[in-house]
Formats: structure tokens, C-alpha cells, sequence
């Protein structure tokens, strides 16, 4: 009981913290997950649904570097475009075989 108590604190505190990252967190590991149930089911909106996460995650991690920079911004925004680009990419080439 106590390590459910000590992962709900925790959650508590980063999403109070630091919102907008506590939800770019968020909006990733529900890309993952569906990226999971893609790989086990093969249906495509699963896949859609997870690469228009990763997109909306990425759009506001390069948002938030212009407004607030962290202690690494090349890394992060480089990072944030990488996937951005790709997530588009993956959604375009899915769209040309429906």
C-alpha cells in the first residue's frame, strides 16, 4: 500500500510542478500503449491515434523550449523535431495506403 501511496504523491507533485510536461508524459506513454495494442492487434487507429500523440507531445515540447528553455535545449528540441518528423512522416505514408 505504501508504494501505490508514494507513485500517487509523486504524480501529484510533477503534475504541480511542472504541468505541461506532466502532460506531454502523459500524451507519450498513451503513444506507447497504443503503439502496444497496434503491434498485438494490427489495427490501424490505434496506430493513427499514437502517432497524433506523438505529434501533439512534440509540437508542445518545441513550444515550451521557446518559451522556457531547459539546461539542454539543442538536445530536447532536436529530439522533439526527430519524432515530429517522423510521427508526420509514419501518418502521411499511412494515409497513401487507406
Amino acid at each position: 500500500m505504501r508504494l501505490w501511496q508514494f507513485w500517487c504523491q509523486t504524480l501529484i507533485l510533477s503534475s504541480q510542478q511542472n504541468p505541461p510536461r506532466f502532460v506531454e508524459m502523459v500524451m507519450l506513454m498513451l503513444a506507447m500503449a497504443l503503439l502496444l495494442f497496434w503491434g498485438l492487434t494490427d489495427s490501424w487507429p490505434f496506430l493513427v491515434l499514437s502517432l497524433s500523440y506523438v505529434a501533439g507531445s512534440s509540437v508542445s515540447i518545441l513550444i515550451r523550449q521557446t518559451v522556457t528553455p531547459s539546461t539542454y535545449p539543442q538536445v530536447v528540441q532536436w529530439t522533439a523535431l526527430l519524432l515530429l518528423i517522423m510521427s508526420l512522416y509514419s501518418i502521411a505514408d499511412l494515409a497513401g495506403h487507406l
